[in-house]
């Protein structure tokens, strides 16, 4: 039996909402048909939106966007996506495909989207095939509220009033897709780029993200902060950046074999949880670099893109990255986000990859059709850490699998009303746990909770939408502690009040 000690009595640091964001590229069908169908659509929608798909994600309180890319991003012309659709620019999306893109979903469809969301907005701009002008006139279109020549622009394409644009991205994966470029040569111009992103509103400061290292690439971090942070910056503020992007997607076979979404052996899923609790490790070692440059933490590390990457599901388009998701998924989630919750102070911002129908979502459509995957339903479980601070949750008595993995994963917060949310996950596939959580300093504990389980390889299809989905968890009060049971391959989420 395991038990968690939690002290509800010792906050620490506020888990962002923002560590709970998202990602959506012009990639495969993720914006198109997946977010976007148009109008005219006869699929319901508002202003183009699909409607089924806000109303699923409204309900896990997505706080942030990132959007174009990704690689598309630093192939991506800004003014190809604005003013009537009709005349907008077409393009080949070389990245992914090779397909057609028509530029109907634009800047103004964007912040619609984030609209109807009710979430904050992150922009990557353009650095690998882009110019300081045009990243400079982007964000001049987007947020400048007074008499200019993008401003004017924005209005005569509908839009009178500046968009609150709350980040933005100065290029992605520069060291890569982005342009090829060593540390240095990005940090040089990472400093001449960000210093066009203009602040014209002090009342809604846009937070400027540097473009940080792929994985374990510790080098680039060291690089880019020796160039890019300054104490004290000529204007006061910390440095050229508010935060260093970190991109880690996890793959059992490697990259040239990662393995199927779906058919995979005890071996292979072992391998995928060992790869995914090695985020713990990036976060550690970046952190420490970070630390020297930065010791207050006023930078924080973004983790953008993250999730696990499979191959394509056979028959589809191999660059349209569309796999299924299963309970393995969910428990890559899981231990994700409690690692995420853990390094709080730290990491302000993660979005995982992507949002519809590409590698890691949340959501799958099909036509008219949409369901919600095992990831989806560990966001909802989730939702409650957002905002709250951080408590140490100590695992004791659980045991390990494979070799060394903790059996239970868990992570614990407190928030404002005092409501203590627990989560946890049991990586195990062969053995269910009774777990004890024990609050020091409580007389007594009272909760409620929800678990997610099945097969390791259940998933949702279109023909059953609900084979997995959360359910009712029996949670038993005695004291200062509850006990839940925790199957085989599972997650829990537990609200203590």
């Amino acid at each position: 039996m395991a038990t968690i000690h939690i002290d509800p009595t010792r906050p620490r640091s506020r888990i962002a909402p923002e560590i709970y964001g998202h990602f959506s590229e012009h990639l495969g069908r993720c914006i198109y048909e997946g977010i976007f169908v148009g109008p005219d659509s006869a699929i319901p929608n508002e202003n183009g939106i699909r409607r089924d798909v806000t109303q699923a994600l409204r309900k896990i309180r997505v706080p942030v966007l990132r959007w174009p890319g990704g690689c598309f991003a630093d192939e991506y012309h800004w003014q190809d996506g604005v003013g009537p659709r009709e005349s907008r620019k077409r393009m080949v999306n070389t990245h992914w495909g090779g397909v057609l893109e028509d530029n109907s979903f634009g800047t103004h469809e964007y912040f619609e989207l984030c609209r109807q969301l009710g979430c904050k907005t992150y922009v990557n701009g353009n650095v690998g095939s882009g110019t300081v002008r045009e990243m400079s006139e982007w964000v001049e279109y987007m947020t400048f509220g007074g008499l200019s020549p993008m401003a004017e622009l924005r209005a005569k394409n509908g839009h009178e009033a500046p968009w609150r644009l709350d980040y933005f991205g100065v290029g992605n994966e520069n060291w890569g897709c982005g342009g090829n470029m060593t540390p240095s040569y990005y940090a040089d111009l990472y400093r001449r780029y960000q210093t066009y992103v203009r602040q014209y509103d002090p009342g809604a400061p846009i937070a400027r993200i540097c473009g940080g290292p792929n994985a374990d690439d510790v080098n680039w971090t060291r690089t880019v902060l020796e160039t890019c942070f300054a104490s004290p910056h000529p204007d006061g503020a910390h440095g050229y950046m508010d935060g260093l992007s970190l991109h880690y997607y996890v793959h059992p076979g490697g990259w040239d074999h990662k393995g199927s979404a779906t058919a995979f052996s005890d071996t292979e899923y072992y391998a995928t949880m060992k790869k995914a609790l090695h985020m713990e490790d990036l976060i550690a070692m970046h952190s420490a670099v970070m630390d020297g440059f930065d010791p207050e933490k006023k930078i924080g590390l973004m983790v953008d893109e993250w999730g696990a990457w499979y191959d394509v599901e056979p028959g589809t388009e191999p660059g349209f990255l569309y796999q299924q998701n299963t309970m393995r998924d969910a428990l890559v989630a899981a231990v994700t986000l409690n690692i995420f919750n853990g390094h709080s102070d730290r990491v302000r911002l993660a979005c995982i990859a992507q949002m519809v129908n590409v590698l890691q979502s949340v959501i799958l459509t099909e036509g008219p059709r949409m369901l919600l995957t095992p990831t989806y339903h560990v966001f909802h479980m989730y939702r409650d850490h957002q905002g709250a601070r951080l408590l140490d949750a100590e695992v004791e008595g659980a045991g390990a699998v494979d070799g060394g993995l903790p059996a239970i994963h868990a992570s614990a917060s407190l928030a404002e009303d005092g409501t203590v949310t627990v989560t946890a996950a049991n990586l195990s596939l062969t053995h269910g746990q009774d777990v004890t959580i024990r609050l020091r300093g409580v007389p007594t504990a009272r909760g409620e909770g929800s678990v997610l389980t099945g097969d390791v390889h259940s998933h949702n299809t279109f023909d059953r939408p609900d084979a997995v989905r959360e359910k009712k968890l029996d949670v038993t009060s005695v004291g200062p502690a509850v006990t839940i049971h925790m199957p085989a391959c599972s997650v829990a989420a537990v609200q203590l009040r």
